[in-house]
């Protein structure tokens, strides 16, 4: 055997042996309701802008104007499938073993 070869296995052996599991730091508690307000706010504020979106349509067509109010709806409905999705991905990365 080479030693590179050697070395890799070596750390393949110590990798397997770690075992982590996460842990909620002490205080963790606010935090975690500051963040459930944020991501209220995100929610709010991406139905606020459908809604905003909705009407500057409207006014778009009765005025025929530019329309540019497909590019906010696109914004929120990224923007709001972004915020929604986020627990969810961090929830499966955080219980994957």
């Amino acid at each position: 055997m080479t030693t590179p070869h050697l070395l890799i296995e070596s750390i393949g052996v110590l990798a397997q042996q770690v075992n982590i599991t996460p842990e909620a730091p002490p205080g963790s508690a606010g935090i975690l309701k500051i963040v459930n307000w944020l991501s209220w706010f995100v929610m709010l504020a991406g139905i606020a802008a459908l809604i905003y979106a909705g009407g500057k349509f409207a006014w778009e067509r009765w005025h025929g104007g530019a329309v540019e109010a497909p590019k906010i709806v696109l914004g929120a409905l990224v923007g709001g499938i972004i915020a929604t999705s986020a627990g969810t991905i961090m929830t499966q990365i955080t219980s994957a073993k």
